[in-house]
């Protein structure tokens, strides 16, 4: 079973840094993407940032220019740097990723459980 195991959230004051960390694990043929989305209450699930394999990456334009997106292949895992950290970002973040299980599935998407990110005085 593939797991997506998200860590680093929490509670930091305005203009704050933050880490996410997300791990995947199980039996995993290869991860085409993998990236970050959040959900603030009473709103809908937004993309963040996606990294794809190959390098390319894609960013909010909420986000841009204060998160990174990085991912480490050989230890399948992927990060989100979050600098200048506002209220507005307060949300659940949300591990997400692209992948094959073997040579012969399909791709699938999957999920991690989500992280508390809470900017707040």
């Amino acid at each position: 079973q593939v797991q997506l195991v998200e860590s680093g959230g929490g509670l930091v004051q305005p203009g704050g840094s933050l880490r996410l960390s997300c791990a995947a694990s199980g039996s995993i043929f290869v991860i085409y993407s993998m990236g970050w989305y959040r959900q603030a209450p009473g709103k809908e699930r937004e993309l963040v940032a996606v990294g794809i394999s190959g390098g390319s990456t894609n960013y909010a334009d909420s986000v841009k220019g204060r998160f990174t997106i990085s991912r480490d292949n050989t230890k399948k895992m992927v990060y989100l740097q979050m600098n200048s950290l506002k209220p507005e970002d307060t949300a659940v973040y949300y591990c997400n990723a692209d992948l094959q299980v073997g040579i012969t599935t399909p791709p699938r998407n999957y999920w991690g459980q989500g992280t508390q990110v809470t900017v707040s005085s």
